[in-house]
């Protein structure tokens, strides 16, 4: 059981960190921050397409790996 979790485990961070390095950044500085509050309220739906899966592998990867971290240091 504990080894089928850290594969889970090491699985989960190799696609966290994959999929994090494969999102573009929210802004581009300064002139980011200013625009990007209008970008998000008039602008692009980023729910479809490559951004939205990304975002969404992103959580469940991220949640998975809290987990199963969890349940392995109350394993031990």
């Amino acid at each position: 059981m504990e080894i089928v979790l850290k594969i889970l485990l090491l699985a989960s961070s190799v696609i966290l960190i994959a999929f994090v390095l494969l999102q573009q950044g929210n802004s581009a500085g300064l002139s980011g921050a200013i625009g990007g509050g209008a970008e998000q309220l008039f602008g692009k739906k980023k729910s479809r397409g490559w951004e939205g899966i990304f975002t969404k592998v992103t959580i469940v990867g991220a949640v998975v790996f809290i987990v199963v971290s969890l349940v392995l240091v109350a394993l031990e």
